[in-house]
C-alpha cells in the first residue's frame, strides 16, 4: 500500500507488516498502527529507525536498538504489561527506544524509561514505562552515536 509521509514523501508499505500498538503508544492513545522504516542503504539494521504512523502521515518518532548505546540494556517488566501482544520469545522480540533530537543535537538522547517492545512474528506491539530508576528518560546519546559513526 502506498503511503504519504511528511519525512519519507511516498512510500511503499506491505500490509502485513503493518504493527499495531493495542494501546496505542504513551501520549499518543489514538495512534494505533506504525510501520519500521529504515534507510534502504544502511538496511533494517543500520542504526536509526522511524516508527511511521499509519493514521497521522506527519507523525514518525526515531528509534533505536537500545544494546546499541547501552550494551547492558535489561529492564525487568512485568508479563502483565506484555499480555495483550502475544507469545514472547527470542527470535520475534524486537525493543527499540525513542530518540529525541532537540535542536541543539549534541543533547540527543534516548528514553530508556519507556521501551517498545514488537512480536514481530504477530506484528503487535506495546510501549511500556519501566518502573525503575536504573534507565532515564533521557539518556543522551550524541557521543556514542559519533563513535559508532567512526567505527563503521
Amino acid at each position: 500500500m502506498k503511503v504519504e509521509t511528511r519525512i519519507f514523501g511516498t512510500i511503499d508499505i506491505d500490509e502485513a507488516k503493518i504493527i499495531r500498538f493495542p494501546a496505542g503508544i504513551v501520549g499518543f492513545p489514538d495512534l494505533t498502527e506504525f510501520a519500521l522504516v529504515h534507510d534502504e542503504e544502511k538496511g533494517p539494521d543500520g542504526g536509526i529507525r522511524w516508527m511511521q504512523s499509519m493514521q497521522e502521515p506527519n507523525f514518525a518518532m526515531p528509534v533505536i536498538d537500545p544494546l546499541a548505546v547501552v550494551p547492558d540494556y535489561n529492564p525487568e517488566v512485568e508479563d502483565d504489561l506484555l499480555k495483550d501482544i502475544g507469545k514472547l520469545d527470542v527470535d520475534s522480540t524486537l525493543v527499540l527506544v525513542t530518540i529525541t533530537v532537540p535542536s541543539e543535537i549534541e543533547k540527543m538522547s534516548v528514553n530508556l524509561q519507556a521501551p517498545i517492545v514488537i512480536n514481530a512474528s504477530e506484528c503487535k506491539a506495546c510501549q511500556i514505562i519501566v518502573d525503575s530508576d536504573k534507565y532515564p528518560v533521557r539518556f543522551p546519546i550524541y557521543d556514542i552515536l559519533q563513535k559508532m559513526k567512526e567505527e563503521a
